[in-house]
């Protein structure tokens, strides 16, 4: 049995007090997404202190990502649409993510391949979230998103996009994200083909 992911366990606490407001689990989603979309648009800006803030808002956007799945749960309201909603955020945050870095890089003096390649990331991410959705529809016991280790999943290295950027190394962030995306996408594509 694997152990709940420490970002989730803090979620979990820190939405608390949201349970007994009005708030639902979908206006969470949607505020992380604002902020996921504004990070995005700041590191595409690309210039000064931006690219610093914006990398400060993405991360914390997607730990925010982590409360509506737990207010959902602490409020019974989980439903297939907020499942699907989640999901597909997440899609487009790290999409933006990626295209914001690529356009920031491209407006300091980048290569035209910077704003070609997080597209091509972009639609990586996209194929890999359907085809887990579609192993969530269809297997009994489909793989996890992520792959975990104990307190922690692949895809929290996410939070290190802050102290990455702060010390100066978005272009090898950059670079690690995407084709660490395209290689992701192979391998899910892979384990989807032996498992039919």
């Amino acid at each position: 049995m694997s152990q709940i992911p420490l970002d989730q366990r803090l979620a979990s606490i820190l939405v608390r007090p949201l349970a007994k407001t009005s708030v639902t689990p979908n206006q969470v989603t949607a505020f992380s997404l604002l902020l996921s979309l504004g990070g995005a648009g700041l590191l595409a800006w690309g210039e000064g202190p931006a690219i610093h803030w914006g990398a400060g808002v993405f991360l914390i956007s997607r730990f925010i990502d982590h409360m509506d799945g737990e207010l959902a749960r602490l409020t019974g309201q989980t439903s297939r649409f907020g499942y699907f909603f989640d999901g597909i955020v997440g899609v487009i945050a790290y999409a933006a993510l990626f295209i914001g870095m690529g356009i920031g890089l491209w407006r300091g003096g980048g290569e035209l391949w910077t704003l070609l390649l997080p597209v091509v990331a972009g639609i990586a991410i996209t194929i890999n979230a359907a085809l887990q959705f579609r192993m969530e529809a269809t297997l009994e016991n489909p793989p996890p998103t992520y792959p975990s280790w104990g307190l922690f999943e692949l895809e929290d290295g996410i939070y290190l996009i802050g102290p990455i950027v702060w010390l100066g190394y978005l272009y090898p962030l950059f670079l690690v994200g995407c084709f660490g995306t395209i290689a992701y996408l192979t391998i899910r594509t892979a384990q989807t083909v032996f498992r039919a």
